[in-house]
């Protein structure tokens, strides 16, 4: 009853906490007790003296979960920079920070008075110089690099996916002919989005490929830019590709899926993206990458036809990448993308100055807020806040924030608009005050709908896009006209580098970088910025995703130096920009354990790349696999039972394997659809095999995983425990089992069958026998299920 008693409180608009007391098989004294100290950490007043009698004494609890290791990191101010200072330079400004005008009187020889009247400016200024510091370390951009016109063949059959309409274009026919021309056979298969879902697609792939096996795929659906039929907002090429990829996986293809785009995106600022719309492939693809290594190949634009030079590097490309997973064919050559670090702001430079109104989509949101009330600080009365969301004034905080605003100097206006609708954004626009004139437009506007690829379908792509795309279309159609200082774009790094579970989020995002890039193409201001977790707010910080970039090493940022990198990309005025705090050599252990192409120019990875060794060489994956043919089987379980452990227990945080108990269930560790896509991806490059992304809901206990691997590792010696004439589905059933509480069973009418065949010759009932199984205090699930697997061969 609390879950309901807890809601009815919500909804009435009370704040309380509902305790229970007894619970199904806890209605003991510990639950009572368990109930009372929850009731204590929510406020409320409990006599604890009553519990227990006699004297009471008061004793400080060990650092962290009774071990003597601390959770939390050790904070410091201390920021690492390129040049090493001396102990002379360092205890000077450590006198500075501290404010010892003692020591800094010392040190610089004068009188009191004279440091008294300077240490303020000196501590500002070193106070702004870390922090300019520390975002420059921040600051990333996309870069094209030009490789060498190598030449290769393709060999074997190439699936290629087109959609229905485009069968006839000149485009498409002369792709297929080129594939033909450089050695491969072509597979051509179209596609319509009102027909080909997941399910059929997966049908049809099935049939056609039965006796085909495919080398590669090459995806050209994407330059279907019409809406799908029933979700407006989600382009038809952008639906059958998540179906494309989907059904791949259904039907167990795991050869590289290429996907093409027509145009998209700009490699110069002569390279102007026609078809930005085709976008929203890259960020999508770029998180399938992270979710599905073992079956992606990569990205690939391609110019308005392909000509002999053009068609050649296509398919050279496609027949040896070298690596790289993210190209565009140009006539000049081809192109390799690469993530690079931004040149430091000069810190005497100009700064961006706005004046007018300022419109502010999610105005009244986290991040809104923030640059709103950073603007406000730096124009007070210069500026006419237009702060824009779907509920207005109505939006918690908006009045707060609009009296905070106003105490600047700065007027304001909270508006309810829904941005993505052209009629609903012409009215707003017409709004503005003549003497506020539109200056400056930030979209900061965005929803999330997280989830594995697998996972997601067509309507959950619908809102995402609505929200971010069509809005900034809408932005971008009625503002072009209008004398603008700023046209700023709030992306994600999810669209510029990927995030696993958030491929609808990244596909929005590619699509407002290129925008962005579009707009300095035409002489438009134009500025994305594709920002990393906020830390106190933001997107997100509401959703697990920020748990998923903090897994690969991606930290949140304060709002105060995420605004001071808002300031130096308004100075540099980039057309796309990442600012993110990133750990890289981390963030490539978390991923495939190897440094992609796309971070070859990163000095820190340049390391990571040399240690990585020739292509030649054979991989980890490899020398484990030799490492464990020398054991005999049970020095193997050893192995991949710790191998499984460690990989978990660095995918859920912890400082080592034993709090993961080798039979404890990982949905009871905590494992979700994108911790699990992580763990395999982990174990898959360890052990070099190609593993499902459901691995843990399959195998859901880090036995039944191990069996699995020893399974597909070495098919003639399966187990070396009490199961070793079992099938490996039959590991996976008994391990399912004996993570599940003896209670349950019995709950579930399943002891009884159990215990059936331990001793199927008495003629007991099913209830009968469920009284048995409840009588024998010692029974467990791990006995009662090895009784029964022992009992029968069925």
């Amino acid at each position: 009853l609390t879950v309901g008693v807890q809601e009815t409180l919500e909804a009435a608009g009370g704040e309380a906490v509902v305790l229970g007391t007894l619970r199904r098989d806890e209605g003991g004294w510990e639950r009572f007790l368990t109930a009372l100290a929850e009731a204590w950490v929510r406020g409320v007043a409990v006599d604890w003296t009553a519990l227990f009698p006699g004297p009471h004494n008061h004793v400080d609890l060990p650092t962290y979960a009774f071990q003597h290791q601390r959770y939390w990191p050790e904070l410091t101010t201390a920021v690492e920079t390129s040049t090493r200072t001396d102990s002379a330079e360092a205890s000077f400004w450590e006198a500075v920070e501290s404010g010892d005008l003692e020591s800094l009187a010392s040190a610089l020889d004068v009188e009191g008075a004279a440091v008294t009247a300077v240490l303020p400016a000196l501590s500002t200024w070193r106070r702004r110089h870390q922090a300019e510091s520390m975002v420059d370390a921040w600051r990333y951009r996309p870069a094209w690099r030009q490789l060498p016109n190598d030449k290769a063949g393709l060999t074997g059959t190439w699936l290629v996916t087109l959609p229905t309409k485009w069968r006839e274009s000149e485009w498409a026919a002369g792709i297929l002919t080129t594939l033909t021309n450089h050695g491969a056979d072509v597979l051509p298969m179209e596609l319509d989005a009102g027909s080909d879902d997941r399910d059929q697609l997966a049908r049809r792939l099935r049939e056609q490929t039965a006796e085909t096996p495919l080398a590669g795929v090459l995806s050209l659906l994407a330059v279907d830019e019409e809406s799908h039929p029933h979700h407006s907002a989600v382009p038809a090429g952008l639906a059958l590709t998540l179906n494309l990829v989907q059904a791949l996986g259904d039907v167990a293809i795991d050869a590289p899926l290429w996907c093409a785009t027509q145009c998209a995106v700009s490699t110069s600022a002569s390279d102007r993206p026609h078809r930005m719309t085709q976008a929203q492939i890259w960020g999508f693809g770029r998180v399938v990458a992270m979710e599905h290594p073992d079956r992606w190949g990569g990205l690939v634009d391609l110019p308005p036809s392909l000509s002999e030079h053009t068609g050649a590097r296509l398919c050279a490309a496609l027949a040896d990448p070298k690596g790289e997973t993210e190209l565009a064919v140009r006539p000049a050559g081809l192109f390799g993308r690469r993530l690079v670090r931004m040149a430091p702001t000069l810190t005497d430079a100009k700064g961006w100055r706005c004046a007018g109104t300022v419109l502010i989509t999610g105005g009244t949101g986290a991040l809104g807020a923030h640059v709103a009330r950073w603007i406000a600080g730096r124009e007070g009365e210069r500026v006419h806040f237009l702060l824009v969301g779907r509920r207005g004034p109505d939006a918690p905080g908006a009045a707060e924030l609009k009296a905070e605003l106003k105490e600047s100097g700065s007027s304001v206006t909270i508006a309810a608009c829904d941005v993505s609708d052209r009629d609903q954004v012409k009215e707003l626009l017409a709004t503005i005050p003549e003497d506020y004139p539109l200056d400056t437009v930030i979209h900061a506007a965005g929803v999330l709908d997280d989830g594995v690829v697998g996972a997601l379908t067509p309507d959950r792509f619908d809102d995402v896009l609505r929200m971010k795309v069509d809005s900034a279309r809408r932005l971008d159609e009625l503002t072009r006209d209008k004398e603008l200082s700023a046209f700023v774009l709030f992306s994600s790094f999810a669209g510029l580098f990927g995030n696993a579970g958030q491929s609808n989020y990244a596909a929005a995002n590619a699509f407002l970088d290129a925008l962005a890039e579009r707009r300095q193409a035409d002489g438009l201001p134009g500025t994305s910025i594709a920002w990393g977790p906020w830390a106190g707010g933001g997107l997100a910080v509401q959703d697990a995703a920020v748990d998923q970039f903090r897994r690969r090493s991606v930290s949140a940022m304060e709002p105060d130096l995420a605004m001071l990198g808002f300031q130096q990309a308004m100075i540099g005025r980039d057309p796309v920009l990442a600012i993110a705090d990133v750990d890289w050599k981390q963030a490539v252990e978390a991923g495939s354990g190897r440094p992609s192409a796309l971070l070859a120019e990163l000095p820190e990875m340049r390391r990571l790349i040399e240690a990585a060794g020739d292509e030649g060489e054979s991989d980890d994956s490899d020398a484990f696999r030799r490492r464990l043919a020398d054991m005999d089987m049970e020095q193997r379980d050893e192995i991949l039972l710790e191998l499984v452990r460690t990989e978990a227990a660095s995918v859920l945080g912890h400082s080592g394997s034993e709090a993961l108990g080798a039979k404890r269930p990982f949905k009871e560790l905590g494992f979700d659809s994108l911790t699990a896509v992580e763990l395999r991806n982990r174990v898959a490059a360890k052990t070099g095999l190609r593993l499902p992304t459901t691995l843990v809901f399959d195998y859901p206990t880090p036995v039944a995983l191990t069996d699995h691997l020893k399974a597909h590792l070495f098919p003639d010696g399966v187990d070396s425990r009490d199961a070793a004439d079992s099938e490996p589905d039959d590991q996976a059933l008994r391990a399912a089992l004996e993570s599940i509480p003896l209670a349950r069973i019995r709950e579930a009418g399943l002891a009884g069958p159990l215990l059936r065949l331990v001793d199927p010759g008495d003629g007991s009932t099913d209830n009968d026998l469920d009284s048995q199984v409840a009588s024998i205090d010692a029974m467990d699930a791990d006995t009662l299920v090895r009784m029964a697997f022992e009992s029968t061969e069925s």
